[in-house]
């Protein structure tokens, strides 16, 4: 499957050409890269600054995903494809128009929270869920207009049933998985998963040990028979990857991503407060080299090519396609 396009629905990593190297020897053709969690306007504007640095110090491995198409081109090239994504709503402050100047900016999706109650809806981790609120409610509009995706990975359940209701175009769930696999608060119940697929939307099925029945343990038999009794669940339409994976990043950037500027106190999530490290990934799954491992997987489990070619990348495409072209009014 030489032509296969592979595309990972959520990563970050620690950037670099050895990153960039496993992810071409993994046959990855393009990646969402989490762009900030908790960072402002500013610091977010930074960060785009730090990856125009590596489009060009490294153009012969990465090349910048501004249209849905320049993933095509990424396939053709050899080069592996960068888009961008909020892995929260604190970049945008509480300033609507900014959803449009980071959607030009080449930003293709945001979280409405990450784990916390946001000015747009409730995170996972709060007890009250009210659901989405005003602001919510104008930028899940704004989002469909410049073609930026509603990305609910980190939300309640309340807060994501109604933004599946309220966007006009499918949302993602871009990186959880289904909670009959594992009782994680941040992987999904069926209910929420039908209303997603019911919709358009689509589940990235992610690889973080916090996610997996038996943390790294887990098998590669065990993560295919959840890939397919979700794909029963939803459809073959509606399932992706997203990994989540973060490599060689140091243990600072999962306090940031964990805690922000928000708290004093220390919160590893998931019932691992006394975890002082990284979870270690499986062994099938160590990096972003061992996709091949997944579509093998797939194969082993009875899967046909062109179910493949859709949970691989087709299904990332599609949907982001779908996005990009939601309004006459788009940006784009």
């Amino acid at each position: 499957m030489e032509d296969l396009i592979i595309v990972d629905g959520t990563q970050y990593s620690n950037w670099g050409p050895d990153i960039y190297e496993e992810m071409r020897a993994g046959g990855v053709t393009a990646v969402h890269v989490t762009l900030a969690y908790w960072e402002n306007a500013r610091e977010t504007l930074s960060n785009l600054g730090r990856w125009n640095r590596q489009f060009e110090q490294y153009r012969q491995l990465i090349m910048p995903i501004r249209r849905i198409a320049d993933i095509d081109v990424a396939k053709q090239s050899g080069r592996v494809g960068i888009m961008f994504g909020l892995q929260n709503c604190a970049t945008i402050e509480d300033d609507i128009s900014l959803v449009e100047v980071f959607a030009a900016l080449g930003v293709r999706s945001m979280q409405l929270t990450y784990n916390n109650q946001s000015l747009l809806a409730a995170g996972c981790y709060e007890s009250d869920d009210a659901g989405i609120t005003r602001y919510g409610k104008v930028v899940i509009s704004e989002m469909n207009r410049v073609g930026m995706l509603v990305d609910m990975s980190h939300s309640a359940e309340r807060s994501t049933l109604e933004a599946i209701d309220l966007s006009a175009k499918p949302i993602v769930i871009s990186h959880a998985n289904p909670s009959f696999f594992h009782p994680a608060k941040r992987n999904k119940p069926d209910a929420v998963l039908k209303a997603l697929a019911a919709r358009g939307g689509l589940l990235g099925l992610s690889l973080y040990p916090f996610h997996l029945k038996n943390g790294p343990d887990c098998t590669l038999d065990e993560f295919i028979e959840m890939m397919l009794r979700t794909i029963d669940l939803m459809g073959i339409d509606h399932v992706g990857i997203g990994s989540d994976l973060c490599q060689n990043q140091p243990y600072s950037v999962l306090e940031w991503m964990r805690n922000g500027r928000w708290t004093k106190a220390t919160d590893y999530g998931e019932g691992k407060a006394d975890a002082p490290a990284w979870p270690k990934q499986p062994a099938w799954f160590a990096s972003s080299a061992d996709f091949p491992n997944l579509v093998a997987g797939m194969r082993k489990h009875g899967l046909d090519d062109d179910s493949i070619r859709k949970v691989m990348g087709l299904n990332w495409y599609r949907i982001f396609s779908e996005a990009e072209h939601v309004s006459d009014h788009s940006i784009y």
